[in-house]
């Protein structure tokens, strides 16, 4: 029953995660990006605060090291990211081509750990690994010679920047000795990144309150990416990754941009053109050569789980 479990809310872990970047892109149509990422984590992260006092009983930041951690992951992994993944999708970038580049994250994560952590050694397989994923990328972009600052390849490589920004941050955390619990990272991490991203607006001259749409389409993308993609899609998150551990979850990458294709056809009429399928599969054979030990050893744990049912 566990497994069968794990396997569906993995399953609605990914649909989530995935159909986040449709609503992403309906919803920049009619509210400036910046502001729309910021607005909505300011209800995820209110949202996360609740349950980081409900669930941990020090849910309140109290040394310099926990603070640090929240500002790297506020700063890298919620402001950052964010703001480059929803102006990106202001583009011509289709909802799972975007999705695909954004699961580029665990490749960069495992290359930024190998240069940033003293304990993560660089092996030939990282380099291997890291190129496959870089030619998936520039497989998906496929620049046109003659026009290499068009609006989509600018769009997707602000995708780029988006995960390359998230996974710099996550590795940055791993440098920072704090015992704030995850719950309280998150909810404070996206916080001050609103509270950024507001800023990042404000300066901005083409966002402001006044050039929101508040239409159907709006608030139902704000309400999703708020309620369903970020606050209840992190609960799932923290969930599985109690039992099934950091490898497994990271493979939630790979089952989004399925999810985000089929929703991005349904909702937007987006197509899948054969470059992001082939894109995809080369960065995820960067993937599994990256983590190929850890994939072996997963594998192996499954079978003798199996064995020991049986």
């Amino acid at each position: 029953m566990t497994r069968y479990r794990n396997v569906s809310l993995f399953l609605v872990l990914a649909a989530v995660w995935g159909s986040a970047f449709m609503a992403i892109k309906a919803g920049v149509a009619d509210i400036p990006p910046v502001l729309f990422a910021a607005l909505r984590y300011d209800i995820a992260g209110v949202l996360m605060l609740g349950y980081a006092i409900y669930a941990v009983d020090d849910w309140l930041p109290r040394s310099r090291a926990a603070w640090l951690e929240v500002a790297i992951g506020g700063v890298f992994m919620i402001a950052a990211y964010h703001a480059l993944l929803f102006v990106g999708e202001t583009g011509p970038v289709t909802s799972g081509a975007a999705a695909v580049l954004v699961a580029l994250s665990p490749v960069l994560t495992t290359a930024f750990a190998r240069l940033l952590l003293p304990n993560e050694p660089v092996t030939p397989g990282t380099w291997l690994g890291m190129l496959l994923a870089l030619v998936g990328v520039a497989v998906l972009v496929h620049p046109d010679p003659d026009a290499l600052l068009s609006d989509a390849v600018v769009s997707k490589l602000l995708v780029f920047g988006a995960a390359a920004a998230f996974a710099l941050g996550s590795v940055l955390t791993r440098r920072v000795e704090s015992d704030i619990s995850i719950e309280a990272m998150e909810a404070w991490s996206m916080l001050l990144g609103a509270l950024l991203m507001h800023a990042l607006s404000v300066a901005m001259p083409s966002e402001s309150f006044a050039l929101i749409e508040w239409t159907p389409r709006a608030i139902a993308s704000l309400v999703y990416l708020s309620i369903f993609a970020s606050a209840l899609g992190f609960l799932i998150y923290f969930d599985l990754l109690d039992r099934l551990g950091p490898v497994e979850i990271n493979m939630v990458s790979y089952v989004a941009p399925v999810f985000a294709a089929i929703s991005g056809w349904l909702v937007l009429g987006d197509t899948v053109d054969v470059y992001t399928v082939v894109g995809f599969v080369v960065i995820f054979a960067g993937f599994a050569v990256v983590k190929r030990r850890a994939l072996a050893a997963e594998l192996e744990s499954v079978r003798t789980a199996r064995r020991q049912e049986s």
